[in-house]
């Protein structure tokens, strides 16, 4: 069994910082690409940051100089640094890994449970 858990959210004032952990855990072959996607309420999940396997990186425009992702591909475990947080990053923030499994022949995708970010004075 595949599972995703996030770690690291909470609650924090306009301009500070906190860092996310996803670690993926089960059988598995290969992560292709690890991400994190965000909702807040009344709106679609929307792209966040993701990264590949070999390190290429890809960000929506409104975390660009603020927010960090990266990867520890030996730990199956992605993070994501936020820096000068805002209100409008308030949402919940969710894990996602693209892989294949061990003992399949098709890769898919695959979601934690989300962590509440709130940033709020």
């Amino acid at each position: 069994q595949v599972q995703l858990v996030e770690s690291g959210g909470g609650l924090v004032q306009p301009g500070e910082s906190l860092r996310l952990s996803c670690a993926a855990s089960g059988s598995i072959f290969t992560i292709n690409y690890m991400g994190w996607y965000r909702q807040a309420p009344g709106k679609q999940r929307e792209l966040v940051a993701t990264v590949a396997k070999g390190g290429g990186t890809n960000y929506a425009d409104s975390v660009k100089g603020r927010f960090t992702i990266s990867r520890d591909n030996a730990k199956n475990t992605v993070y994501l640094q936020m820096n000068s947080l805002k209100p409008e990053d308030t949402a919940v923030y969710y894990c996602n890994a693209y892989l294949w499994p061990l003992g399949t022949d098709y890769r898919s995708d695959y979601w934690g449970q989300g962590t509440q970010v709130t940033v709020s004075s």
